[in-house]
């Protein structure tokens, strides 16, 4: 069975020297296998510098223009990614659902541009803890599925599910909570598409949810950023049956 185990660095760290630090120490701890692809996310400014020095592990965005080239101030485009020689960029995160108000819609015009250009989206989906008390998590997830993923080939991307609640709280999902998302996926979009867990997954629980809850990978934020942790969450990874 093949695992995946990405880690997105968000707006860290602050300095070039301590992104190349990271990359090192990382690259150092953990190797693209064939059991665990291995992948970061760093932000924009570092990518040539984190892709160009460690071949150890693929190289990720953390989001992308919803169009190849124009007149779009501050955007980054897939086109551009990929030419970095980038594998993967994360859609649909939901700092940019909040914070930047992106809706369903414009997840769904961000994967399909950035798969033809050859990148592969991992396009991340997750309830707040508004809808998850009113018993909205499953309606909530599969709405974005079905919007974001509209007339794309599921095969062709990875799902990430992150809770919002749990993202960078410590509360990390229960197993029956996160079992049953993961199953509803899976159901969904067939067994031929990875589906990763995240939000506060750490070295001590990282593991049991590809155990216990059907994941088939982790996408980690800040024990991403301690290239330790990291190593111990690959180590588990690796030596699951």
């Amino acid at each position: 069975m093949k695992y995946y185990l990405f880690g997105n660095w968000k707006c860290n760290p602050v300095s070039a020297q301590e992104a190349k630090k990271l990359i090192s120490d990382t690259a150092k701890s953990v190797k693209r296998t064939e059991k665990v692809e291995v992948a970061v996310f760093p932000p924009f400014c570092y990518l040539y510098e984190v892709v160009g020095k460690k071949k150890e592990v693929a190289v990720g965005a953390q989001n992308c223009c919803f169009k190849e080239a124009g007149a779009f101030t501050g955007e980054v485009s897939p086109r551009q990614i990929a030419d970095l020689e980038c594998k993967y960029v994360l859609i649909g995160h939901s700092e940019r659902r909040k914070i930047f108000s992106e809706t369903d819609s414009f997840v769904n015009d961000k994967t399909k541009l950035a798969l033809a250009c050859g990148l592969v989206p991992v396009v991340c989906v997750g309830e707040t803890d508004e809808e998850r008390t009113a018993g909205r998590a499953v309606e909530i997830v599969t709405g974005q599925i079905e919007a974001g993923l509209k007339d794309v080939d599921a095969k062709q991307v990875l799902v990430a599910y992150e809770p919002v609640w749990a993202i960078g709280t410590g509360k990390a999902c229960g197993l029956a909570e996160a079992r049953e998302i993961s199953r509803m996926i899976k159901e969904a979009l067939g067994s031929e598409t990875p589906v990763l867990y995240g939000g506060s997954a750490n070295a001590k629980n990282g593991a049991v949810y590809l155990k216990e809850a059907g994941y088939d990978g982790l996408l980690v934020g800040g024990a991403s950023l301690k290239a330790d942790e990291f190593a111990k969450m690959f180590e588990e990874i690796e030596g699951l049956d």
